[in-house]
């Protein structure tokens, strides 16, 4: 059945259907004309009419040009006629000022909406950021804070300033908010928040990622490496995107998804971090090595010293790796990079070091790796404590209570560490545990593992088990939880373990994994040796990796199993206690056992954390100290 033709009427309210959709400026365009027709109509009528005269006391008639001003005036200002003269003045007058009213109150109307449709354009975010050299974080989360920190840390010294973009599903306003309340000083930093899909490759634009230095892709969602994946393709393969290789730091839990963001950032330098797998072995070496964890929060946080590469001085080309451990006063050289990339970490002593060469220290910054110029190094050879025979370490009991993805990962990797004969007894609540320590580890060659489905904030419980018995205490996170409510029962949890460990003489020590970096100070409370902020870590060496990418190559070499990894020892392994030695004497004795010494940890101090726990990393090698026999030095060497 044909459509009936549209009424006048239909056709007038379409008509401003159209111009009501298309904004505020169409409004004020029309409110113009139609003031514009009033005022017009108005003074030609004033004009022309033969029945209007002119105002009462005029010599001659009005002009047009007078006439028009004349309705014009009135049309801004309703009390002008009030002086009016002549009744069909008047009446034209009047008509004139009453379109003004509607007129002026509707463009009062439209501008007030207008002012508050771009606020809300403004509190959306979704103007374009117009900067180049800035970092991008795309996506949202507690990590963010940390990255931040840091980026603000790192950048103190850029005269210009530095610039921060951040794009994620979440409101502008907020997300300022959050960043001012959790970090109030941002120094000479600049943050811009935008909203927008992080996967979306249109409001990926808003960002400006094509004159980015650098890129954060942060995990969301239920399938956080799904999420990663996608906003790496949006990047990467952006129909705009830049003819440079982009530099994006992200992180994935399963390593299978390593090769696939591989094959996604080919043309590109694409660095995932394993998150879980990362975590695990942390924990694991943790949990034998007391302090370990401050170490590596040390060396990855721009609060003190970090890894820098300088091009081999001129001096040491042709001498060996050894040569370089005491060329430096400021610095600990901790290993090579050869000119084409492979990387040296504590190698043999003897490595010669060639022209093309690198090394990578461990200093303030990267003016500060400067040869210190002695021609005689003060070395104390009687304080020097050569390599005695290894003793023979015996079965070890690890207790883990708790349990997260991470958990399979420590359990293997305690199995690389250990003596034959040890054991490891996990507890937890979650259903299925042994089934997935044998799916993942498969047979353990040296130690037996223990499973009891209980909870593990139940104190009876960890009394029938006697956690004194143990020799490392490990408590996890539950990852099924929400953060707060998984660190709560962590909490609980070390509460009654330090009680337990003061009623018992027995020594053990305890590690413990926390969600949030807050909740830290509220455990210290409990004692516990080394607490792991996981999250806190990644974003830590996120944001190394984001300023430095020669530095993903060192990180995966510390974190490797094979190979040299950090360690704390024995101080009377390696000079006498009891004594005031320069870390010189110290480097020279470690150099002697084939190890690069990068520090030391005075257990006086292990539980002030102003002192970060007894950790001096990276010490000036001219001063000395006097260690006490329970103290450790930290070295760089082979398991």
């Amino acid at each position: 059945m044909p459509s009936s033709k549209p009424t006048l009427r239909e056709r007038l309210s379409y008509q401003f259907d159209n111009l009501m959709s298309k904004g505020t400026f169409a409004l004020i365009a029309g409110l113009f004309l139609t003031s514009i027709t009033i005022i017009l109509l108005a003074a030609a009528i004033i004009r022309l009419g033969g029945l209007i005269t002119a105002p009462e006391g005029s010599t001659q008639p009005m002009s047009f040009g007078e006439a028009a001003w004349e309705s014009l005036m009135r049309t801004l200002d309703s009390g002008t006629m009030g002086g009016d003269t002549g009744m069909g003045f008047r009446l034209i007058m009047l008509f004139v000022t009453l379109g003004g009213v509607f007129v002026v109150s509707t463009l009062i109307g439209v501008l007030s909406n207008g002012i508050e449709d771009q606020m809300d354009r403004l509190r959306k975010g979704r103007s374009r950021v117009l900067e180049s050299d800035h970092t991008v974080i795309l996506g949202w989360s507690p990590q963010v804070f940390t990255i931040i920190s840091e980026l603000v840390e790192a950048n103190k010294n850029r005269k210009s300033g530095a610039v921060i973009a951040i794009l994620a599903d979440e409101d502008k306003v907020k997300m300022e908010d959050e960043i001012r309340e959790r970090i109030p000083d941002m120094q000479n930093t600049k943050v811009i928040c935008r909203s927008g899909s992080p996967i979306d490759p249109t409001d990926i634009e808003i960002v400006s990622p094509h004159t980015a230095r650098s890129i954060f892709v942060l995990p969301q969602s239920k399938d956080p490496d799904a999420h990663v994946i996608k906003c790496v393709l949006a990047l990467t393969n952006n129909p705009n995107r830049r003819e440079e290789a982009y530099h994006i730091v992200t992180q994935v839990r399963n390593p299978k998804n390593l090769e696939v963001l591989k094959m996604v950032g080919q043309k590109d330098r694409v660095q995932p971090i394993l998150s879980s797998d990362l975590i695990a072995r942390i924990v694991a070496q943790t949990s034998r090595q007391s302090g370990l964890s401050v170490v590596y929060t040390e060396l990855m946080n721009f609060g003190g010293d970090e890894i820098y590469f300088v091009d081999a001085p001129a001096s040491l080309i042709g001498k060996t790796y050894g040569d370089s451990l005491l060329a430096f006063e400021n610095s600990s050289v901790i290993g090579i990079e050869r000119a084409d990339g492979t990387i040296l970490m504590n190698p043999p002593m003897e490595t010669d070091i060639r022209a093309g060469d690198r090394i990578f220290a461990i200093s303030e910054d990267d003016d500060t790796v400067v040869l210190s110029g002695m021609s005689t190094i003060p070395i104390d050879e009687k304080a020097i404590r050569s390599a005695g025979k290894a003793r023979k370490p015996g079965p070890e009991k690890c207790l883990i209570l708790g349990w997260n993805r991470s958990g399979t990962t420590i359990v293997c990797e305690l199995d690389n560490y250990v003596p034959k004969g040890s054991q490891v007894t996990v507890v937890s609540d979650v259903f299925n545990v042994e089934k997935q320590i044998r799916d993942h580890c498969g047979r353990l060659s040296n130690q037996k593992v223990t499973v009891i489905e209980d909870d593990t904030t139940d104190r009876t419980l960890l009394e029938k088990i006697n956690a004194p018995d143990y020799d490392h205490v490990i408590v996890l996170a539950y990852s099924t939880l929400e953060p707060q409510e998984a660190d709560a029962k962590t909490l609980v949890t070390l509460l009654h373990l330090r009680d337990i460990a003061v009623r018992d003489e027995t020594p053990f020590s305890i590690v413990s994994e926390m969600l949030d970096l807050r909740n830290r100070e509220l455990a210290e409370v409990a004692g516990v040796d080394d607490f792991i902020v996981s999250e806190h870590l990644i974003s830590l060496m996120m944001t190394q990796l984001s300023e430095n990418a020669d530095l993903f190559a060192v990180f995966s070499d510390i974190f490797d199993p094979e190979g040299s990894e950090i360690y704390l020892k024995p101080v009377s392994d390696y000079v006498a206690t009891g004594q005031a030695v320069n870390f010189y004497t110290v480097t020279e004795a470690a150099k002697r056992r084939g190890e690069t010494a990068i520090g030391y940890r005075l257990m006086s101090q292990s539980d002030d954390a102003e002192k970060f726990y007894g950790v001096h990393t990276n010490p000036k090698k001219s001063e000395t100290v006097t260690f006490a026999p329970e103290d450790k030095i930290i070295v760089i060497a082979e398991n």
